[in-house]
């Protein structure tokens, strides 16, 4: 019998009567149903939010701490359900889950530990005047379905820590790990501070929409981001938007190609290929072109495509068929133009499972759909440059400006031509480390405000600026 998920509104797990299907990406089986939510339990769980916000926003601060502690704790003590859980609904390899889940325990643990502290900006025999920070209210967190765990986690523990609360909705793709965690947490958070509801596609333009929300936090593609936008300017909501990228990995002539290979395959093909930030352009110096593009490839035939449940697999499938078909279709572009394959391109549409074998190819031309456009899938485009002048100008040419990497023998290098980069991310010589200290956003169209860190609690609140005139006391 097929499991079904509760929703988390008010404290209380709860169901609609309406259900809708999930599916295992590796093997196109049903795995659970969760509720199918509309506007009667949106406005409910909006309800249970704003009446929480009226304590929670006045909880002291060490008390909300000690609330994500026990998120964070309830994910590490079930680890090993949740990981196979993600596998199952996500498709990424036991290990990558496993990663993804202590990934979401260790960073909410961490960001448990910042705050924003008060600043005096006058303090003399006139006036005492200071700017705190106040929660902006209730938060609506929309999420996608490439790491689910970790993208709730990075929207519920700054919203929670700002004296918010919210209202969180997982991709209707990958929703049964989120909801088995707001089971395990229903009783260690205060009632209608976390609410997480499952829903088809109208229910995010109606989160978007609602009167009552007033913050809304979204992560996905950079064309739905621009609705969200739109949708949030009605009333002013407050936004966060982390979305699409096209990040270049550059690798300078001073790299050793047997260092740097396995790193830079996996820069690509984590995930499947499903990350934001994942290497979707490399660009390597035309001297050690052929040895790395060879080295990479003869990586590439060591790696297992196959079901994240099993042993040994490296690349798992793609998440959901809409995805799959859109990376089989950006493969058969390139097959029409003639560009040549280095490895991969054959896919079998016939077959059970989203699996698009490792793809990599050989210096297609900048305006190849398979290197403007973002894939978010298993293929990884090599291209040649010769100068640094060019690289750059290559790299910039984007709309995209989310992260990027250099990798070299000389980092001071690496440093300089990073910092001609337009992205609000750059690697040199790793790939994929954020840090729940340091802020991550996008340039130019790769996003709006910033998550992590000092800057990203930020946008949970607004300044506030209380001043005391001194001298003119009315007594």
């Amino acid at each position: 019998m097929v499991t079904q998920y509760k929703n988390l509104i008010g404290g209380k797990m709860v169901e609609t009567g309406r259900w809708m299907d999930v599916i295992n990406p590796a093997n196109e089986q049903v795995i659970g149903q969760v509720p199918v939510c509309g506007k009667d339990e949106l406005d409910e769980a909006v309800a249970a939010a704003r009446a929480a916000f009226k304590t929670w926003k006045n909880t002291p601060i060490e008390e909300r701490r000690a609330a994500i502690m026990a998120i964070s704790g309830a994910i590490k003590e079930n680890a090993e359900e949740l990981y196979r859980l993600l596998t199952s609904e996500q498709g990424k390899p036991h290990e990558q889950a496993r990663g993804e889940i202590y990934g979401a325990a260790g960073m909410a643990a961490a960001q448990s530990t910042l705050s924003l502290e008060e600043e005096i900006v006058q303090d003399d025999d006139t006036r005492l005047m200071r700017v705190r920070r106040v929660p902006v209210g209730v938060v609506g967190g929309i999420v996608p379905w490439n790491f689910p765990v970790m993208m709730a986690i990075q929207k519920i523990v700054p919203a929670m820590l700002s004296g918010c609360t919210i209202v969180l909705k997982p991709s209707p793709f990958t929703p049964l790990t989120t909801l088995r965690i707001a089971e395990l947490i229903a009783a260690k958070v205060p009632a209608g501070v976390v609410n997480i509801i499952t829903g088809e596609d109208d229910l995010g333009p109606m989160i978007t929409s609602h009167p009552d929300i007033d913050k809304i936090t979204f992560t996905g593609s950079t064309a739905t981001g621009k609705k969200i936008m739109e949708g949030a300017s009605a009333d002013l909501k407050r936004i966060t938007l982390e979305l699409g990228g096209n990040d270049a990995s550059i690798v300078l002539p001073d790299a050793d190609p047997k260092k740097v290979a396995e790193q830079l395959f996996w820069s690509s093909f984590s995930n499947a290929g499903q990350i934001c930030v994942a290497a979707k352009r490399v660009y390597i110096h035309e001297d050690i072109y052929d040895e790395l593009s060879a080295a990479i490839v003869e990586y590439a035939k060591t790696v297992k495509v196959g079901d994240g449940s099993e042993q040994g697999t490296g690349v798992g499938p793609i998440q959901n068929r809409k995805q799959y078909e859109r990376v089989i279709e950006l493969i058969e572009d390139a097959k029409a133009n003639g560009y040549k394959f280095l490895l991969g391109g054959d896919v079998d549409p016939s077959g059970t499972g989203f699996y698009v074998p490792i793809t990599i190819l050989d210096n297609p031309p900048e305006d190849a759909r398979i290197v403007a456009e973002e894939q978010f899938g298993p293929v990884m485009p090599l291209m040649k440059f010769s100068s640094e002048e060019e690289v750059i100008a290559r790299a910039n040419n984007t709309e995209y400006g989310l992260a990027g990497a250099v990798w070299t023998g000389d980092p001071e290098r690496g440093v300089k031509i990073a910092e001609q980069l337009e992205t609000g991310t750059v690697w040199i010589n790793e790939y994929l480390h954020l840090s729940p200290f340091a802020p991550f956003g996008g340039h130019k169209q790769s996003g709006f405000g910033a998550e992590y860190g000092k800057e990203g609690l930020k946008e949970f609140t607004y300044p506030q600026v209380i001043t005391v005139r001194r001298d003119n006391v009315p007594a």
